[in-house]
């Protein structure tokens, strides 16, 4: 018997979120929402509700709203990043599909946010709502941490308790030491040296996490680590010229060091005449990269001395970028490729 209809996939793709614009009250709801997460903020929930709502989302909404506004072009920078990700990858599956591979598959791909629109939560709604019997979960986040990659896993389950009818669910838990994001890494630096030279340090920054939860059994840190230490090596780097550092410090907590500002004015100080900076831990640039390392952590270094200064983009929709992700998701896609629960 011939089946009468494909089976549907879908594959959604997530991100941290932003807000809906670049104002004061756009930014206050998001932050509301992101650090009211007890996988982000761990201070029991009525403490760190006094200290949000009567510190926090008082001082800091405007101060954030002033640095949106200056990387803010036709919408969010992350958010308009995740689109194009996901529209070339639905392009990518669109030209397979009339491979011997994909044949007779239905997939189509989707962009979800743990915090704010397109809220992943009703991105999985929608997706049940049309009846798709897979769906492949990939968050953006090359290295796992609780704070991440752990607070999409509570999206979906606590969507799962409210859905009669749950769908197949595969989920890619991270790849920070996969050989395809290293050479797209890679790859990214060269092609950026090959105009702007190759520096006197490169420093890879990673978004940090307070120090107490890495010594709970967050992985995160060694997980950065890891993937620099495979990155200095893909680019042949002696150990002087190069350091795996982390940035985005909040709250006077320690956080797993070094530290991105600290070691900027330290090789400041020292003189040191060139410094590049990539953030691998992020897949699409953001506040974070946009802002404050490609201009805050610029104006920190040379202040204190330092010479010429670089950020490096994000992979954000590099060729590279958009193979790696065909490659984590197309296991999970192949994996449903004798379920033919959709098929009558």
């Amino acid at each position: 018997m011939k089946p009468q209809s494909a089976p549907k996939i879908a594959v959604v793709l997530v991100n941290l979120g932003t807000p809906d614009a670049p104002t004061t009250q756009a930014v206050k709801s998001y932050l509301r929402q992101f650090l009211s997460d007890q996988r982000v903020i761990e201070i029991p929930k009525f403490v760190w509700q006094i200290i949000l709502n009567l510190f926090v989302l008082t001082t800091r909404p405007p101060k954030v709203a002033h640095a949106y506004q200056s990387i803010w072009q036709d919408g969010s920078p992350l958010r308009n990043i995740a689109f194009e990700q996901t529209k070339l990858l639905q392009q990518r599956f669109d030209n397979e599909k009339n491979n011997d591979l994909l044949a007779g598959f239905d997939i189509q791909v989707f962009t979800g946010m743990t915090y704010c629109e397109p809220a992943l939560k009703d991105v999985l709604t929608k997706i049940n709502n049309e009846k798709f019997e897979q769906i492949v979960i990939l968050p953006l986040y090359p290295q796992y941490s609780a704070t991440t990659t752990g607070a999409v896993f509570d999206v979906i389950a606590r969507w799962g308790m409210k859905e009669r009818n749950l769908p197949a669910i595969s989920f890619v838990k991270d790849y920070f030491a996969n050989p395809l994001y290293i050479k797209a890494l890679a790859e990214s630096i060269r092609t950026f040296q090959a105009t702007h030279g190759k520096p006197e340090k490169l420093l890879m920054s990673f978004h940090g996490i307070p120090q107490p939860y890495a010594d709970k059994g967050d992985p995160y840190a060694s997980r950065c680590r890891c993937t620099a230490g495979h990155l200095a090596k893909e680019l042949g780097l002696h150990d002087d010229e190069w350091l795996c550092s982390f940035q985005s410090r909040f709250g006077k907590q320690e956080w797993v060091k070094p530290y991105t500002d600290a070691t900027l004015t330290e090789w400041g100080k020292q003189g040191v005449k060139s410094v590049q900076v990539i953030s691998p831990a992020f897949s699409a640039d953001c506040l974070e990269t946009l802002e404050e390392l490609a201009v805050e952590n610029r104006d920190i270094f040379q202040s204190n001395g330092g010479g010429e200064y670089h950020y490096i983009p994000a992979l954000n929709s590099q060729s590279l970028h958009i193979d790696l992700i065909w490659q984590l998701v197309l296991p999970h896609v192949l994996a449903h490729k004798d379920n033919k629960a959709n098929w009558v």
